[in-house]
């Protein structure tokens, strides 16, 4: 049994963790999007759970938009709605006329991908990315936050920080989207993006981000803080994407030196 080799128990309702072990083999692909579901006398004799127990963890995964269908029947993997998201994909700047690189490689597949401008403000940044600014202490930066989505569909939080002396008096500070996106206007400007680095972390989702993506419940949440360093190694952006964590892998590819 789980945990008997480490003498730790799972304190967790038993549909919680019925859904958490069903949640798991969706996002391997085991349960592929558009199959079936096991049928509920297939699982209550895979975790020895009642019929109701089952169902409350097949509404949890219905909650958070895994799989769909009516309880007591045919239950389905919802279609395509694992993202596997390759975060250098969206580096480069967009070229002249062409969309975001998070516009164009979102669309397709019947798919409708937007942006939506939250904020535009001078404010003091969290500890982290002050210091990734290299801010003295109270220091501020330029905020843009705009909300992700797909089919209307919230399905990230992006919250950029520029310095104040790069920022100002640009397209930064005002309060509509930057054509070509940030990377352009900064290459624009004289500073191209030269390298990124992203620190990932799974966390519990805050207030603010539990609201703005519309979370299901409690489920940990991708936290990604990137910085963006131009010429002689200077910052130029620091932003800070939060995505569902049951929804989105990322990959990383590395090439040996």
């Amino acid at each position: 049994m789980p945990g008997e080799a480490t003498g730790h128990s799972d304190p967790r309702s038993l549909h919680e963790r019925i859904a958490a072990d069903l949640r798991d083999d969706i996002m391997r692909g085991d349960l592929p999007p558009g199959g079936k579901m096991p049928t509920t006398a297939q699982l209550t004799e895979r975790f020895s759970a009642s019929n109701a127990t089952v169902q409350k963890a097949l509404r949890l995964l219905k909650d958070e938009g895994l799989v769909v269908g009516r309880a007591g029947s045919s239950v389905t993997v919802r279609e395509r709605r694992q993202q596997l998201v390759r975060p250098a994909a969206y580096l480069a700047p967009a070229a002249p006329g062409e969309p975001l690189p998070w516009i164009s490689k979102n669309s397709g597949h019947g798919r409708r991908p937007s942006s939506r401008l939250l904020e535009v403000a001078e404010v003091t940044p969290p500890t982290d990315v002050s210091e990734a600014l290299t801010l003295p202490p109270g220091g501020k930066a330029l905020l843009r936050a705009q909300i992700l989505s797909i089919d209307e569909e919230p399905v990230e939080l992006v919250q950029s920080y520029y310095p104040l002396e790069l920022a100002r008096g640009t397209a930064l500070t005002e309060p509509r989207k930057i054509r070509g996106g940030s990377p352009a206007l900064l290459a624009g400007l004289g500073h191209p993006p030269r390298s990124s680095v992203d620190r990932v972390s799974a966390r519990i989702p805050t207030q603010e981000q539990y609201t703005a993506l519309k979370l299901p419940g409690n489920l940990p949440v991708l936290r990604t803080l990137r910085v963006v360093r131009s010429d002689a190694a200077r910052p130029i952006e620091v932003t800070v994407m939060v995505k569902a964590g049951h929804l989105y892998e990322l990959e990383y590819e590395f090439t040996p030196e």
